[in-house]
């Protein structure tokens, strides 16, 4: 939306030469740009389109369309203004965070992914301002429209009858964990670790309630078993369900291979549950995504034609 009257294209070309000047004021040549856009007095330079371009096609490997790009610049700016009105404003912290996470995902320290980025051409601030806007955005939706974004027991059966899913109330249950683990330190000899998972196999035998587990390993030297962890089906991958629903109560399961050792888990308890499915589970989760996606396309319509956009 573009003002018409004299004083506000004054103001705009106030706040343009202002923007330019801080930009060069860095003493990057890069710095350097035109402003290409104006979004409520705040600019987005070609630098910017070329930097978020250069991001789109590096996780996406398709040629970015430069109209694309500056839409979803002008989306970011008019967001991190509409969270500052409600005071959704995250700290550099939160930012720092979000981005080592992002990392982690991909096996990568925040170092690294850095280095990744910088590797292609992008700064990392590039890919921080797009998920300062997501940590926003994200927050706005979900806190202003908590309501109208649940989905109720009587929601979730009317999706499965329309899917035509009668399985849905399939019976699911509660179960009662303590993990268990026999340390291994890092570093330690192939023989030590498969000594230790004949060990765990042999006491797997010894077992028989969650008691004696408790008493066993708490005796035990380099090892040591955790407090009681309570879960529905609905929490736990279909391949440890089939584990847990086959392993009789009091007993341990299988041991694996972690960085910690090698470990185990004691079932505790198991019962059938109303709580939820895995199936109930999945539905909630898709017609909760879905009525998000429609909110938060509504409201970022809404604070944009609120917005004050002039393009250069």
């Amino acid at each position: 939306m573009t003002s018409p009257t004299p004083f506000h294209r004054l103001r705009w070309f106030i706040l343009a030469c202002a923007a330019a000047l801080v930009l060069i004021a860095g003493g990057s040549p890069l710095r350097a740009q035109t402003v290409a856009v104006m979004v409520n007095g705040e600019p987005i330079t070609n630098y910017d389109i070329e930097q978020r371009g250069k991001l789109n096609f590096l996780t996406t490997r398709k040629p970015p369309v430069r109209q694309e790009v500056i839409n979803e610049l002008i989306d970011e700016k008019v967001k991190i203004k509409e969270g500052k009105k409600f005071g959704v404003e995250p700290t550099i912290s939160d930012v720092d965070q979000s981005y080592a996470s992002m990392g982690a995902r991909m096996r990568m320290s925040a170092e690294q992914l850095s280095k990744t980025l910088e590797g292609q051409g992008i700064r990392p601030e590039t890919l921080k301002a797009r998920l300062k806007a997501e940590i926003v955005w994200t927050s706005l939706v979900r806190g202003r429209f908590k309501g109208s974004l649940q989905v109720g027991e009587k929601d979730v059966a009317a999706a499965a009858q329309a899917s035509g899913n009668e399985k849905v109330e399939a019976e699911a249950f509660e179960y009662q964990l303590r993990p268990v683990v026999l340390i291994v330190p890092k570093g330690s000899a192939p023989a030590l670790l498969e000594a230790r998972r004949k060990e765990a196999e042999a006491l797997r035998s010894r077992v028989q309630t969650c008691e004696e587990a408790n008493a066993l390993f708490k005796s035990m030297q380099n090892a040591a078993i955790r407090e009681v962890v309570t879960k529905t089906s609905a929490d736990i991958p279909a391949v440890l369900r089939e584990v847990l629903d086959k392993t009789p109560i009091g007993h341990l399961t299988a041991p694996e291979q972690t960085k910690q050792g090698v470990e185990m888990v004691a079932l505790c308890g198991r019962k059938p549950t109303t709580v939820d499915t895995p199936k109930k589970r999945e539905i909630r989760d898709k017609m909760f995504v879905e009525k998000y996606e429609a909110k938060s396309k509504s409201y970022l319509q809404e604070v944009r034609k609120a917005a004050m956009i002039e393009y250069r």
